[in-house]
């Protein structure tokens, strides 16, 4: 099959020539999808445009109502609040952590700011939560229901934030509540996912007994299935938290409050580097906080005999509390900067940090621009638009001839060879492939080829039915006119993912051998994946200017994180009995690392692979503020325009590319999973 695939590709690259329609679909076939949508957004704000404001008005309600409560405590009581808080989900390195970071946000000055965010995070989560666990409930207990919340979550999922951004602020209007409806459409799809998986699980034997006992139908569900799955619930809780807190610099777009999230945003537009990374330090402290709080409560064994304990140890933290709000409180007659913080008391190191990377740039201008230059003529430009309009006197230093192309047919035959010696048949096709991808370029391969290629490596992963849904969304790029915005994404995404996966799991790997390391990368992990995902872009765009370039450094630092944890995980969690029996085999390092761990790990791995993916497309539409033109870009264009067709389209476009990838990616891993008796 992967013989006639490639002789398929050869042949239409060949008549690209003479057929243009097989590189760029022909416009006046183009569905008129953009305008479609247009006209019926437009009808739905006039008919119920009302409707949304009235309700964009009530719910602004609540989170001036926590804003009032956040400033108008005492700033050692909120601290002091977090801190009872963390001790009680994990003990007292939490409680330290917790006070630390709260400290952080007061000496910098940024605690206005994180309050009005921790106003918004506080309506936010409990709604997303709320909404979450109803849809799961109603997924769990209807199959046909099941049917349609499951495909609107992926959508959900995978289309870019950006994209539902637009009917948002066009139903809401700007303000903070646009900011929290967004959060919310972001943050309940992991409740609903977590709430049937928690349902589904509860032991039968449990079932029974409560059926035996008498209960009634309500009483079985709320006092044996939802305590059973209390901790994959509160699971999904930690998730939605995690979510909802990722929303806030991309909710300050729209929302445009006086919250850390717009703080962030506005140094970024000033290219405020030192500015910018304390202000996401912040977000990212708040989102660590939350996400160890909740994890902890949600791992927490229940004390079974928390009853015989004496009352001041089973109320601890209730009696701290007790001591607190009353002593601040009295205190703050005496001490008036328990309330307001004085200014000359803040510590903002902003200036040194730009100092430092102004120095970088002004010192190290060689090295940078020799880095960007070996990066995008040799590897970029090539897979974008081929080796052939790439080579020549001003990028590789020479005119290529008829001999520099034999060479390069020569080259690649002979990797062919030996990856047919070395592994399949298959691997000598997929080399044959990417020469000819890396020698056209991606954007001049034409469509049919790529239908065929993607088709039937879904086919092969997935069977029949994968492989009609992965062409019926490459069909939709095609009839609805961004598949050539949609091969750009595919480019830079791809180049990104698989740097990110191959540098990512060689740390994993590392890390799995090495607990220094792992204690060493875990809090940079944390980092890099609560940061806001505008910040990275200030470093690089200072350092690396606009441009693909910086684009593909930018998705990389987001995309990286999942690579590393997955590789990880995945050797920490092999049977230790098999890698005993391989070492009493004689086997050496290397061998137990390539011959035995690797394999068993592979279908975790192809998971880690799976999310750098999904990481590296949700950072397309971030990346496209540095200059890129794929369908992020696009989707940006529809946000600024308030154009809801060109948004949506491009949007849904990313969502099908997402989605192809995640299931052919998981398909692969339950094959591999099957061959190995893993399932």
């Amino acid at each position: 099959m992967w013989a006639g695939v490639v002789l398929f590709t050869l042949l239409c690259i060949l008549g690209a020539g003479d057929f243009s329609w097989l590189i760029a679909w022909p416009k006046d076939l183009v569905l008129p999808l953009v305008g479609i949508l247009n006209a019926f957004m437009d009808w739905f704000i006039e008919w119920f445009g009302w409707f949304f404001r009235g309700l964009g008005w009530l719910m602004g309600w609540p989170i001036t109502f926590m804003q009032w409560v956040l400033h108008g405590l005492p700033w050692p009581i909120v601290i002091g609040l977090t801190v009872i808080v963390a001790h009680k989900a994990d003990g007292w390195r939490l409680a330290a952590f917790a006070s630390a970071s709260m400290f952080y946000m007061l000496i910098v000055g940024y605690w206005t700011e994180s309050m009005n965010t921790l106003a918004l995070v506080a309506i936010s989560v409990p709604m997303s939560i709320a909404v979450g666990f109803g849809f799961g409930v109603l997924a769990f207990r209807s199959p046909r229901a099941r049917r349609i919340v499951m495909p609107s979550l992926d959508l959900l999922q995978t289309v870019p934030v950006f994209a539902y951004l637009i009917p948002i602020l066009l139903l809401f209007g700007f303000g903070t509540v646009v900011g929290l409806v967004a959060s919310l459409l972001y943050a309940f799809p992991p409740m609903v996912r977590n709430t049937v998986l928690g349902l589904e699980r509860v032991p039968s034997e449990a079932i029974e007994s409560g059926m035996m006992a008498g209960a009634s139908e309500g009483q079985l569900f709320w006092q044996v299935r939802v305590p059973s799955a209390s901790r994959q619930l509160l699971l999904g809780v930690n998730q939605t938290t995690m979510a909802a807190l990722s929303m806030v610099i991309i909710a300050s777009i729209i929302g445009g409050t006086a919250d850390i999230g717009w703080e962030v945003l506005s140094t970024i537009r000033k290219a405020s580097f030192g500015e910018s990374l304390l202000a996401g330090v912040v977000i990212a402290l708040i989102a660590m906080i939350m996400d160890r709080v909740s994890r902890g409560f949600a791992t927490h064994d229940v004390d079974l005999h928390a009853a015989e304990r004496p009352f001041a140890q089973r109320h601890a933290h209730l009696i701290a509390v007790g001591i607190l709000v009353p002593v601040v409180a009295l205190s703050v007659w005496f001490l008036p900067f328990l309330v307001d913080y004085p200014k000359e008391w803040t510590f903002f190191p902003a200036k040194p940090m730009n100092d430092a990377i102004l120095y970088i740039v002004v010192e190290y201008k060689g090295v940078i621009s020799y880095i960007k230059q070996i990066s995008f003529f040799f590897v970029m430009l090539p897979l974008r638009i081929g080796l052939e309009n790439t080579v020549g006197p001003r990028t590789w230093g020479f005119d290529p001839g008829a001999i520099h192309v034999a060479g390069y047919v020569l080259l690649v035959c002979g990797l062919a060879f030996l990856a047919a010696r070395a592994s399949s048949i298959r691997a000598a096709m997929a080399v044959l492939l990417a020469g000819m991808v890396y020698y056209f370029g991606l954007t001049n391969i034409p469509w049919p080829a790529l239908f065929a290629i993607i088709g039937c490596l879904a086919w092969g992963t997935g069977g029949r039915r994968l492989a009609a849904g992965v062409l019926a969304g490459l069909a939709y790029l095609l009839l609805t006119g961004i598949w050539e915005l949609a091969v750009l994404s595919i480019y830079l995404c791809g180049i990104a993912v698989i740097a990110s996966f191959v540098t990512g799991s060689a740390i994993g790997i590392w890390a799995a051998h090495d607990k220094r390391v792992s204690a060493f990368i875990r809090p940079i992990n944390d980092t890099l994946q609560t940061m806001p995902q505008f910040v990275p872009l200030i470093p690089i765009l200072m350092i690396f200017k606009i441009g693909d370039f910086t684009a593909l450094l930018a998705i990389m630092a987001y995309a990286i994180v999942p690579a590393v944890r997955y590789s990880e995980h995945a050797l920490r969690s092999l049977p230790a009995e098999v890698v005993e029996a391989a070492t009493a085999m004689g086997c050496t390092r290397w061998q137990l690392l390539w011959q035995v761990k690797l394999p068993m790990a592979l279908p975790e791995l192809m998971l880690g692979l799976n999310q750098t993916i999904m990481y590296g497309i949700s950072m397309l539409v971030i990346a496209a503020l540095v200059g890129t033109k794929d369908l992020g870009q696009q989707v940006y264009i529809g946000l600024g325009n308030g154009d809801f067709g060109v948004g949506m389209v491009a949007g849904v476009g990313m969502a099908v590319i997402a989605i192809t990838a995640d299931r052919i990616t998981q398909a692969w891993s339950r094959k591999k999973r099957a061959e190995l008796g893993m399932i």
